[in-house]
């Protein structure tokens, strides 16, 4: 039950934006540039990482939300997303988004955490200036979503059969398309 009266009963952020739309259009376009603009990082790359920041921060609704956006957008589908947010280490992605996972979690734990070591091995691994730029930022704006949706006690459904049926609504339409994430 949310701490506050919402006036609507959709879970997670798309309550918040339908309270607040003022704020939930420039929430959205922030998502949709981040997760779907141009990019040399898949969609469902970037989704994975905030799946994973997500999940990180105990955050629910976004873990299971973003997980089935990535999953929708990623060969090897809901297994590769269970496997990455559980071990990124031993899961079945890149060296490169390997790498990148471990500058997302850094900046997860603060961003201070976020070490030359860290930025070296992701550009060893394969990754740009512009790649690492947009995992920390991804990994920041996700901190700030998740608790956003946690800091007001928003509803999180269990059936993942919901979270995969607004993940193609997501993956045809965006974030910006008419229905909030």
């Amino acid at each position: 039950m949310p701490y506050i009266e919402l006036g609507n009963d959709a879970p997670g952020i798309a309550g918040l934006v339908r309270y607040r739309p003022e704020t939930g259009r420039v929430l959205n376009e922030l998502a949709e540039v981040l997760l779907r603009g141009d990019n040399t990082l898949s969609r469902g790359e970037r989704e994975l990482i905030a799946s994973y920041v997500s999940t990180l921060n105990g955050c629910r609704f976004c873990a299971m939300s973003h997980g089935a956006f990535a999953a929708a957008q990623l060969p090897g589908g809901q297994p590769v997303v269970a496997e990455t947010c559980s071990d990124p280490g031993t899961a079945p992605i890149s060296g490169k988004l390997r790498a990148l996972l471990r500058v997302a979690a850094a900046v997860q734990r603060s961003g201070t955490a976020v070490t030359p070591e860290d930025v070296a091995a992701a550009k060893e691994a394969g990754a740009t200036d512009i790649e690492i730029h947009d995992t920390v930022l991804i990994a920041a704006a996700f901190c700030m979503y998740n608790r956003y949706v946690d800091g007001l006690s928003t509803t999180a459904p269990d059936d993942p059969a919901l979270y995969a049926h607004r993940a193609s609504h997501i993956v045809t339409h965006g974030y910006l398309a008419g229905r909030t994430p």
